[in-house]
């Protein structure tokens, strides 16, 4: 069993920059793939990034393609997202997860263990 712990959330005017990071404890987590999801109010939850277990691999939602990157540290077990150049678009809570299988997939289906989510909001 994985607990996941976001961090770092907050408020932010557009074009600014946000790094939220999750902490991880129990589990294996050096061979799950991450990654961070975010539901805004009236949406259905929607993939952001992913990193594979080896950090070699990662792949990320057109809407955040060159703004956001994804890390992890395999030894302080926390994958992080730094958020740049944000939009109020990108306003919503954000969610870490960790997919046992290790694929990285985009589809929230496919993860396993969730945090309980960091409200990032964005103000034009």
């Amino acid at each position: 069993q994985v607990q996941l712990v976001e961090s770092g959330g907050g408020l932010v005017q557009a074009g600014g920059s946000l790094r939220l990071s999750c902490a991880a404890s129990g589990g294996t987590f050096v061979t799950y793939a991450l990654g961070w999801f975010r539901q805004a109010p009236g949406k259905e939850r929607e993939f952001v990034t992913a990193i594979s277990w080896s950090g070699d691999k990662r792949s990320y939602a057109d809407s955040v393609k060159g703004r956001f990157t994804i890390s992890r540290d395999n030894i302080k077990k926390m994958v992080s997202l730094q958020m740049n150049s944000l939009k109020p678009d990108d306003t919503a809570v954000y969610y870490c997860a960790a997919d046992r299988l290790g694929s990285g997939s985009s589809r929230t289906n496919d993860y396993d263990y969730w945090g309980q989510g960091t409200q990032v909001t964005v103000s034009s």
